[in-house]
């Protein structure tokens, strides 16, 4: 039986036809495992948690490396190849999987690497924030970070980042150092205050589309192994006096202190006794 043809939309003009029996010279010719629907893995490299963004691309590709995401990216820009960035699967933005299109998987780049006495940590765009804490913590060490230990790294960084120590150290951006990233060009370049600075500026808080980053080089602070935290529930009629102590309490606090309050449906079981 022939291998069935995948059509991939293009950014112009009609879709393009890749053969199914060209799969070996396409995995070859991009440089990077290659997935197509049916595939084992596919619906891991594709899955997203925002539900409401399930969109099915045409295939999937997983660098390994940032020369592989050069090689993927020259390859869709040759072909004018309608292209989305899929890092930790979390995609709060709707916009991992393009439609018919080459979702570019992170999900093989996912290695963490601390520098205590510098105090950085590098990291990989297919991590998830929990991967992060656990290899920092093994130093007593901590970048900001967001609230779920399930939200990849990339997304969360790229948007701009808060979570539980922004009120003490800032923005997750903020305590961005350095970036590996692929250009549209495919093109692997460097970005810091220093080198490819308007690049470095656009993406700490831009989002998508100004390349691929294939590392990010964190700050680290002084935070824990050992923190105080935990979730207090309270029942909706008392959302006004919570709600008032909250703003009183979050006026004077120390930046040490983060407080979040949110309401939402919850069982029985979780409000205050």
């Amino acid at each position: 039986m022939a291998a069935r043809a995948i059509e991939v939309s293009r950014l112009h003009g009609p879709p393009l036809t890749f053969r199914g029996d060209r799969r070996a010279e396409l995995r070859d010719e991009v440089g990077a495992r290659v997935l197509f629907p049916g595939d084992d893995g596919f619906r891991e490299a594709i899955r997203s948690w925002n539900g409401m963004a399930a969109r099915t691309p045409a295939l999937a590709v997983q660098p390994a490396s940032a020369e592989d995401a050069a090689r993927v990216i020259r390859f869709a820009r040759e072909r004018d190849l309608l292209v989305s960035i899929r890092g930790g699967g979390h995609n709060i933005a709707g916009t991992a999987n393009a439609p018919a299109g080459v979702t570019i998987d992170m999900g093989l780049m996912r290695s963490v690497s601390v520098d205590a006495r510098r105090r950085l940590a590098r990291v990989q765009p297919g991590c998830v924030l929990g991967e992060v804490d656990a290899a920092t913590q093994a130093h007593g060490l901590a970048t900001v970070l967001g609230f779920v230990s399930e939200t990849g790294v990339a997304g969360l960084t790229l948007g701009g980042g808060w979570g539980y120590l922004t009120r003490r150290f800032g923005w997750t951006v903020d305590n961005l150092a350095e970036v590996e990233i692929v250009t549209a060009e495919g093109e692997i370049l460097t970005a810091n205050r220093d080198a490819n600075a308007d690049l470095f500026w656009a993406i700490r808080g831009g989002s998508g589309n100004f390349g691929v980053v294939t590392r990010f080089d964190y700050r680290l602070h002084d935070v824990g192994p050992l923190v105080t935290a935990g979730l207090i529930g309270w029942s909706a009629e008392q959302a006004e006096e919570i709600l008032g102590a909250y703003k009183r309490i979050t006026a004077s606090a120390p930046p040490e202190l983060t407080l979040a309050a949110v309401l939402r449906l919850a069982p029985p079981g979780a409000l205050r006794s």
